[in-house]
């Protein structure tokens, strides 16, 4: 932690994390709808519809549809908790004006003045997973990160290129340089989409989970009824 942000810590990692954030008189912080496991104190819920642009960033809303972020704003001391929807780590991103781009199911929550848009749109039709978006975040302040598994931060050194599986991305700076490229093989066979991962140049540093949903959702439609 620092002076400039609120207090929080991360519980029962690595597995099944917990974020619990601390907050003082006039702090908040802001998630998404769904996200709040536990709120104690006295705290006052804002609840937004943000349509357009930020309505489309999100768990894969259509453009043009609203998603609901919840804001918690502390009017005494408070106390909000909030956890992934699947298993998996949570890893704190500091933001002091340099942008990050992060992967829109990495998102959890976020404090202080912290804009987001799209930083890029692709991979339609990968199973359930619809569009991967990837998202665009800067301002001052942080961002909690979510991951399914661990979180692995990766350094790549100059000069460096390695490919990493688009799906495994979770953030990285916004300057980094960075290609998409197709990839055949057993991730097409595997995932039935269009077989792309993306290189990148260092010097940089990733952060990547060690786990997909893809091929847990394909996993777990092997035990679904069928229609």
């Amino acid at each position: 932690m620092d002076c400039c942000m609120v207090e929080w810590s991360i519980e029962q990692r690595p597995s099944y994390s917990v974020l619990k954030v601390r907050l003082s008189p006039g702090e908040s912080v802001t998630s998404e709808a769904g996200a709040m496991m536990l709120m104690r104190g006295g705290v006052e819920i804002k609840t937004a519809a943000r349509g357009g642009l930020f309505g489309s960033l999100l768990r894969g809303v259509a453009a043009g549809e609203s998603i609901f972020m919840n804001t918690y704003v502390a009017r005494e001391g408070g106390e909000v908790w909030f956890v992934p929807p699947y298993p998996g780590d949570i890893h704190y991103l500091t933001l002091d004006g340099g942008d990050w781009i992060v992967q829109d199911t990495s998102y959890l929550a976020h404090h202080g003045d912290v804009r987001l848009g799209v930083a890029w749109r692709g991979l339609k039709g990968l199973l359930s997973e619809g569009e991967l978006v990837w998202l665009k975040l800067e301002g001052m302040g942080g961002v909690w990160l979510t991951a399914f598994g661990a979180i692995e931060a990766v350094d790549v050194a100059p000069g460096e290129r390695i490919i990493v599986d688009n799906f495994h991305f979770v953030a990285m700076p916004a300057n980094t340089r960075w290609s998409v490229k197709k990839f055949g093989g057993w991730k097409s066979t595997i995932l039935g989409g269009e077989g792309l991962v993306f290189e990148v140049e260092g010097p940089t540093r990733l952060y990547l989970q060690t786990r997909i949903l893809p091929l847990m959702a394909k996993l777990l439609s092997k035990f679904l009824p069928k229609r």
